[in-house]
């Protein structure tokens, strides 16, 4: 789940985000803060009955997972005066655990304007967003993304822009249960709750997999974001090679 601490907040937040911003591997990545605010991914919130305050997607549970792999084309943010987020991803964890190993893009909108971008995060750590001149993200683009075991505490993960031609992949370490493995559209959260949902249309995730196999094979559990019996964003149906599609409802 994305969190949001706002400016209010701030400087205490960027001083415990400092070991994930020296972790990077390269210099052209780095801490960005979108809207005045640090970016948080963490746990699913309140899951009943697949549903969910704040995820849509597919996760893969009751097993030991490894690896998780989806592609996506980048949805456009249709904005308003609303400020308001919204943010595509792969991970381990996070639906019954209190750690997600995950990255992904955001489509976000403020003062009327939309901004894109790519990040990753190894919750309860803070994340870090690629920079916007290095590894630029436009609506439309072809994105692809994975999260790799490693062993001995290591996760690789990969995200890749293949309509921009970049690539950016990091080694990390983080305790980990691998208790589940996502592909999920998220509504942000802020340590008051959930935030308004960006209209981002219809995400399509293409062919989506867990431990190398197509992510149905697993039974996955459906999560429609819903909220006070609104229903923020829904979830089609997953084809046999794993590929689905989310579609927003209500911000």
């Amino acid at each position: 789940m994305r969190r949001l601490v706002f400016a209010t907040v701030l400087v205490a937040a960027v001083g415990v985000a400092a070991p994930a911003t020296a972790a990077v591997p390269h210099s052209s990545a780095t801490t960005h803060h979108a809207t005045s605010a640090v970016h948080r991914y963490g746990p699913i919130h309140k899951i009943t009955h697949s549903t969910s305050t704040n995820w849509a997607g597919y996760a893969a549970i009751n097993s030991t997972f490894n690896s998780v792999a989806s592609s996506w084309t980048q949805p456009t943010a249709t904005c308003t005066s609303q400020t308001t987020y919204s943010s595509f991803w792969v991970g381990l964890d996070g639906y019954n655990s209190n750690s997600v190993e995950q990255t992904g893009t955001d489509a976000d909108c403020s003062g009327g304007q939309a901004s894109y971008y790519a990040w990753y995060e190894m919750y309860p750590k803070y994340p870090v967003n690629l920079s916007a001149s290095a590894y630029p993200v436009r609506p439309g683009d072809q994105m692809s993304a994975s999260v790799t075991f490693s062993g001995s505490r290591s996760f690789t993960l990969t995200i890749s822009d293949s309509t921009r031609g970049w690539t950016y992949t990091t080694v990390q370490k983080g305790r980990a249960q691998r208790s589940s493995a996502e592909v999920i559209a998220e509504a942000p959260s802020s340590s008051s709750g959930v935030l308004p949902l960006t209209n981002f249309g219809t995400a399509n995730f293409g062919a989506s997999t867990a431990n190398g196999q197509s992510l149905a094979s697993f039974s996955p559990d459906k999560i429609d974001m819903v909220s006070g019996g609104t229903t923020k964003a829904s979830t089609g149906s997953i084809s046999s090679n794993g590929s689905f599609s989310v579609t927003w409802q209500h911000s």
